[in-house]
């Protein structure tokens, strides 16, 4: 699962049990992206509470499956297959198109995003490549160039709070060796209008 100590849901108590009942999944199941953080509860909380908000929020206007493109792009960057698998299943599922989704994710794990993306979308992707690799080199003239292409200072905000989040969570788990083993793949907490809901499905 990883290279640090885990607490599984069964061992649970206390603060971190009342956690893993808000965020479990069928048959009790803790993603181990989550689970990592048991030995520190109130990291979990921080985490759960990024996520939810900055990808699964009903405030946001980005369309989903596009947030969701997003994130499994800086995780190919990042070469992240744990956040790979887990977010190209939720794409899959959010594009509804098995067609569309093979040719994105093509894309996408080449690095040859031109072939799929325009206008605004394009430019939101290439921010977000800056933003993972070469953050040091984004000026304001960079943010200029997304409002260019029709994206509001939001949704700006939007793209820039996703990569954000994927890189921060890519670093938690190839860092600690995560792993998909016993994970379900693709779950995620899909009730946007209620921020408090974090329970997985």
């Amino acid at each position: 699962m990883s290279w640090i100590k885990e607490i599984s849901y069964s061992e649970a108590t206390g603060q971190l049990k009342k956690i893993y009942d808000r965020i479990k999944g069928p048959n009790n199941n803790i993603d181990n992206v989550l689970s990592i953080h048991s030995l520190r509860p109130h990291t979990l909380i921080g985490h759960m509470g990024l996520y939810k908000n900055v990808l699964h929020n009903a405030n946001n206007t980005l369309p989903k499956w596009y947030l969701e493109t997003l994130g499994v792009y800086v995780s190919s960057l990042n070469q992240c297959n744990y956040c790979i698998d887990h977010h190209s299943a939720g794409l899959k599922r959010l594009l509804n198109d098995d067609s569309k989704f093979h040719e994105i994710m093509s894309c996408l794990t080449t690095d040859d995003i031109k072939l799929q993306f325009k206008y605004q979308y394009l430019a939101g992707l290439q921010y977000a490549k800056q933003l993972t690799l070469s953050h040091h080199t984004i000026t304001e003239s960079d943010i200029h160039s997304l409002r260019e292409h029709k994206l509001s200072d939001g949704e700006i905000l939007e793209i820039n709070q996703v990569v954000s989040y994927f890189n921060y969570v890519n670093r938690t788990v190839v860092g600690l060796g995560v792993n998909t083993d016993g994970d379900i793949i693709g779950l995620s907490p899909n009730e946007s209008d209620d921020p408090d809901n974090w329970s997985h499905s």
